[in-house]
């Protein structure tokens, strides 16, 4: 049924609350990779002042960030513990639910398998969810998978 599982992950211990539902998934469906991918935000530099803003320093900054987040996936491939499974890292840059959802389409993504903090009525209104933006508008499967964290602040 799920052959590619896309996991978007931040670094935070909430979003990688969804890793034990990933690999039982991962376990009894014949899924065949899985890509653990983390979104990086492109790098705003502002000047305060009239001298020229160094144009590759944005550059170097993004391309940094990009790397510390493809070692922080390689630390959670590290960590799983499902034989058989293929699993992919990828970090790229954007804005996160758009690059999200972009990149499922671009790979032929079958299920997204998402944490969320379970916020509703004005808290959710007020802060936005990423989670909320990729389950409106993604045109294939999302697996949302409420922090136990989450259910501490309801």
């Amino acid at each position: 049924m799920y052959k590619k599982i896309m996991v978007p992950l931040d670094g935070s211990a909430l979003a990688e609350c969804v890793l034990p539902h990933v690999e039982a998934i991962a376990g009894g469906c014949p899924v065949r990779e899985l890509v653990l991918l983390r979104v990086v935000e492109p790098e705003r530099v502002y000047s305060v002042s009239d001298s020229p803003i160094d144009p590759n320093l944005a550059a170097a900054r993004e391309s940094e960030r990009k790397k510390e987040a493809e070692d922080y996936l390689r630390s959670v491939v590290d960590r799983l513990d499902e034989p058989g499974l293929t699993c992919e890292i990828k970090a790229i840059v954007g804005r996160v639910a758009e690059g999200l959802v972009d990149y499922c389409v671009d790979n032929d993504v079958d299920l997204i398998i998402i944490a969320t903090h379970g916020h509703s009525g004005v808290s959710r209104w007020v802060r936005g969810s990423v989670a909320d933006k990729i389950l409106g508008s993604s045109k294939i499967p999302v697996l949302m998978i409420r922090a136990p964290e989450a259910e501490k602040e309801v």
